[in-house]
């Protein structure tokens, strides 16, 4: 197991280090300087789009569509992925993740656009699907390579994602005195598997229900937690926000060591908390309802700054803020427990395990939208026979209960690796569609300049009506 987890380390290092980092840092410029920054120039846009309704009663609204995303991007990364981020890349790191989000902002806008325009409608029900496989066969004409996505995508959130998340929730009970390495993780893992399992055979519906709720919720607990300990501790702010510039700059001591600097650690953590340029939020954005497909774009680039810039960063500022010395053993769940107890005695470290739990429960129900989506392409896009979906669900229960057992260091890589697959292919996907993105955000923003509510014409773009099966 050591060889092993040794070789996954290695490969992750060197998927990170150089080949991902420039990827997707030359993305992410691309894409800035070719909208002209949109992601910060319609930033206040997007926020305004949030209340848009659908057409339909029935339909998925945007908002449902952005707490699905919301709901797997925000998750046990933002509290122990910027942990182990801080505590084995250095504080510089949380420098690095705030790049990468605004960089991944406009990655974001563009492949959820995509993924608005090339969708497609289920006529049973009148809602709309689709996805990175559905604009890479359409752009790349590759049905194959849509397929390689696919497969990429089931084997990082079915199995990856799941196995991390598990993990990561049962290492917040590890400070707890009636911790027991070999019976806690698999107390914890059963109990999660089984909610997971109860909530997934109540259909897609009650997936956005409970994510539509707890999302938010969570979301505004943990923050205004975090803010409430940043005001105690507000002497702190200018030696912290010193700490982090001073660490991020310190390109002698990024150099000496890269694949674990504080460079390294931001691209890899700030990647898997926002997944910007994955291809995974698209999936998501592709079944809102909305009139122009450059409106979900906006709203699913927002969902990257709610991660990124509002809960990743609260976890930071709160941590560093307390004083707790930063050590490598500390990494994970303890560090950001040590943090609050500073604060809250006690109270402190149940906090984050109840706020962990939720985290968790609303990735692995947000992960399964996703998974969900990629089977259906593979299957000719259509939904497997219910037997199939009802034993994949029964496997996707399982991934949890066996990722609670595995060794940090196996979770993290396992699900670095998966993920830098998606995202290796996906990127240039989109990029290679850039000139249909531009072309959609030059139409928007003009009827936008005559005051009127955008509506999306694929002629208007040069797009032909009738090869957009939804849009015609």
């Amino acid at each position: 197991m050591q060889d092993f987890s040794a070789l996954l380390n290695a490969l992750d290092d060197i998927l990170y280090y150089p080949i991902l980092i420039i990827v997707l840092i030359a993305a992410g410029l691309y894409f800035s300087f070719r909208s002209k920054f949109a992601q910060v120039r319609l930033a206040i846009d997007s926020v305004r789009l949030i209340a848009e309704r659908p057409g339909s009663k029935n339909a998925i609204s945007s908002f449902g569509a952005l707490m699905v995303s919301t709901a797997s991007r925000v998750g046990t990364g933002n509290i122990i992925g910027v942990s182990t981020a801080i505590c084995l890349g250095g504080p510089g790191a949380v420098f690095w993740m705030w790049v990468l989000a605004i960089l991944g902002g406009a990655s974001a806008l563009a492949e959820s656009t995509l993924a608005q325009i090339f969708k497609h409608r289920n006529h049973e029900t009148g809602h709309s699907y689709g996805g990175p496989a559905y604009y890479i066969e359409a752009i790349i004409h590759s049905r194959t390579l849509a397929v390689i996505f696919s497969v990429f995508l089931i084997a990082t959130y079915a199995f990856g994602f799941n196995a991390l998340a598990s993990y990561n929730l049962q290492s917040t009970f590890s400070v707890y005195s009636f911790y027991d390495e070999t019976v806690t993780p698999l107390i914890v893992g059963g109990i999660a598997a089984a909610l997971t399992l109860w909530c997934l055979f109540g259909g897609a519906k009650r997936v956005v229900k409970v994510t539509g709720f707890l999302v938010p919720v969570m979301g505004v607990v943990y923050v205004l937690t975090a803010f409430a300990v940043m005001i105690m501790k507000i002497g702190m702010l200018p030696e912290v926000l010193k700490m982090i510039f001073a660490d991020a700059f310190n390109f002698k001591a990024i150099g000496s060591g890269i694949a674990g600097s504080c460079l390294v650690y931001g691209i890899k953590r700030g990647l898997y908390s926002n997944e910007a340029g994955v291809g995974s939020a698209p999936n998501a954005a592709a079944s809102a309802e909305t009139s122009h497909p450059v409106k979900q774009g906006l709203i699913q680039m927002l969902s990257v700054y709610i991660d990124t810039i509002m809960i990743c960063s609260a976890t930071a500022f709160m941590c560093l803020m307390s004083g707790v010395p930063i050590t490598k053993e500390a990494a994970g769940a303890q560090y950001v427990q040590d943090s609050l107890r500073t604060i809250l005695g006690e109270a402190g470290p149940v906090f984050i395990t109840v706020i962990m739990v939720l985290f968790a429960f609303t990735t692995l129900l947000g992960n399964l939208f996703y998974v969900s989506n990629a089977l259906a392409y593979i299957n000719h896009k259509k939904m497997p026979r219910a037997s199939v979906l009802k034993g994949f669900r029964v496997v996707f229960a399982l991934v949890i209960l066996f990722g609670a057992l595995m060794p940090m260091s196996t979770a993290w890589a396992v699900a670095d690796i998966l993920m830098a697959g998606m995202a290796l292919i996906n990127v240039p996907c989109i990029m290679a569609g850039s000139g249909i993105v531009f072309r959609a955000l030059a139409d928007y923003e003009n009827q936008r300049r005559e005051h009127k509510n955008p509506v999306f014409k694929a002629s208007s773009i040069g797009l032909d009506p009738e090869k957009l099966e939804y849009w015609k």
